[in-house]
């Protein structure tokens, strides 16, 4: 009797175990980049918005479609014109255990301005916001000098910081942890750049229990080497899969490939504001004018890219061809824009009659490790150009490099990329058409100081039109002036593909994030 009832103990001591370690799932993520900076509000981009989502959380956060639902606050409503009242969600806390209140909301929307030396800030999404008012712990009040409708929307692009844990601090005691302390659904345990970020589950999470416990995130820019990590089984997904290897990653027997249509538009900013451009040059290599600031020379340059071929060649038909900066079916998408048609002799009519019937000379710009193929387009690009008369070099670098030089006007003609934070069109006009204000929070990502009073006009009496249709009307007359003017150069929107092993499921995002805890075992 006493064997069987150890025996019966031994086998029962074994499921548990066997119990205890199968619910401590680890998960390792090849993604294509890492991080600039852990400070949530420094850089805007997606990168580094995507990992603040694994730490912090948002008042309203965002489904795989880019629908708004509540996150941190529980319900939103105008109470007049000019002010939204938030309720917070009760019994949230910060990693550290601090409770979150109204304090942390106003707080975060005071500091979002502020951050020193930010390339790219996030401070469009608060700049109607005239005062904070705390009517309690758990009740904020949003007053604007004039009616706001999309506050929600805005304020579902940034997240909300503890005020205990960050206030005096620096995006320098974010990056080393210190500062990174968010009520999202997983804790920073370390960031080894250039090697890995380190995760483990919060599990005093609000929202529903992640599955995973501990989050590896491998930084793997390289496009063979992360898809070859994946095939070998030492990461178990990756984002940002090359178009050449989607087909046969189809076929693996290891290894499932999902797809969502993305948002992602890759475009080229042009420098249309100085004479003295500073990459533009004859063709004797002396000095020139800036003929980026003709109308003519910029519709020029957008005929003479095959945008069909580079969607169908170098994305292996992994892209759409863009005529403006969101997808058909999105708020403030004008129905009457359409994607420039590759016409290299219209391209060199126009040279001509703008005064460089010869061309002139010119470099292009670039990342090699942030978009899918981006140093390939860049190539493309530069050979299109060529063919119509703009000899044009090409110069690409990674991103950790790219970004600032670019921010700091350094290029004359550069390749980048845009996905809106709110899922419609002001978001994209407020940060790369209109005029580079940085009081009010305009053109903060204008990297070309674009300038065009109709779309700042446009914008801003959108910006505070309650009526949704005319402030609808009204943003796609803005998005009208500034594409038919080129203020930017529209290329083509990627489709985000994953790969996962088999058993894992991630049914991607418009937004192309890669969230842990969207990942689901089968």
């Amino acid at each position: 009797m006493k064997r069987r009832l150890l025996i019966s103990f031994v086998i029962l001591a074994s499921l548990l175990l066997g119990a205890s370690v199968a619910m401590a799932k680890d998960l390792t993520l090849g993604l294509k980049g890492e991080p600039t900076s852990l400070d949530p509000h420094f850089h805007n981009v997606s990168q580094n918005n995507q990992m603040a989502l694994y730490v912090f959380d948002k008042l309203i956060l965002q489904d795989s479609r880019q629908k708004l639902y509540p996150g941190l606050a529980v319900s939103w409503e105008p109470v007049s014109d000019t002010v939204w009242e938030f309720k917070l969600r009760e019994g949230v806390t910060f990693h550290d255990g601090t409770p979150f209140t109204a304090e942390d909301v106003k707080y975060t929307i005071e500091r979002i301005p502020n951050v020193p030396n930010s390339p790219s800030s996030f401070s469009g999404a608060v700049s109607a916001v005239e005062k904070v008012e705390i009517v309690d712990p758990l009740t904020v009040r949003i007053h604007t000098a004039a009616p706001a409708p999309l506050t929600p929307r805005n304020f579902a692009s940034f997240v909300i910081v503890s005020k205990k844990a960050t206030e005096g601090k620096g995006t320098e005691d974010f990056n080393s942890g210190e500062a990174a302390i968010g009520t999202g659904p997983y804790k920073l345990v370390d960031w080894a750049r250039g090697d890995k970020l380190v995760y483990e589950r919060n599990e005093n999470y609000w929202g529903d229990k992640p599955e995973w416990t501990k989050i590896t995130v491998r930084p793997i820019s390289n496009d063979g080497t992360r898809v070859a990590a994946l095939k070998s089984g030492d990461v178990d997904l990756i984002n940002f899969v090359p178009p050449a290897d989607t087909k046969h990653l189809k076929k693996a027997d290891n290894v499932t490939v999902s797809m969502s249509p993305s948002t992602r538009l890759i475009y080229l900013h042009v420098d249309s504001d100085r004479d003295d451009s500073p990459m533009v040059f004859g063709n004797d290599g002396e000095k020139i004018k800036n003929p980026l600031k003709d109308v003519r020379v910029r519709k020029a340059i957008s005929k003479a890219i095959n945008r069909e071929a580079i969607a169908a060649r170098i994305m292996e038909g992994l892209a759409i061809p863009a005529a403006q900066m969101l997808p058909e079916g999105y708020e403030g998408t004008s129905p009457n824009l359409k994607a420039e048609k590759y016409d290299p002799k219209g391209a060199k009519a126009l040279l001509a009659e703008a005064g460089y019937p010869e061309g002139f000379r010119l470099t292009i710009h670039g990342p090699n490790d942030r978009y899918i193929n981006d140093a390939d387009i860049a190539q493309a690009i530069a050979q299109m150009l060529t063919k119509v008369g703009i000899k044009t070099e090409v110069n690409t670098m990674p991103k950790a490099v790219y970004f600032g030089k670019a921010s700091a006007l350094e290029f004359s003609l550069m390749l980048v990329g845009w996905a809106t934070d709110t899922g419609e069109h002001s978001n994209c006009v407020g940060s790369l058409l209109h005029t580079y204000d940085k009081e009010k929070g305009f053109g903060s990502s204008n990297r070309g100081r674009y300038s065009n009073p109709v779309v700042d006009q446009k914008l801003e009496e959108a910006l505070v039109t309650v009526d949704p249709e005319k402030h609808n009307e009204l943003l796609i007359e803005s998005v009208e002036a500034g594409m038919n003017d080129l203020g930017i150069v529209p290329i083509h929107f990627q489709v985000s593909v994953w790969g996962t092993k088999k058993g894992l499921t991630y049914n991607g995002r418009t937004d192309g994030y890669t969230l842990p805890h969207e990942i689901k075992a089968q």
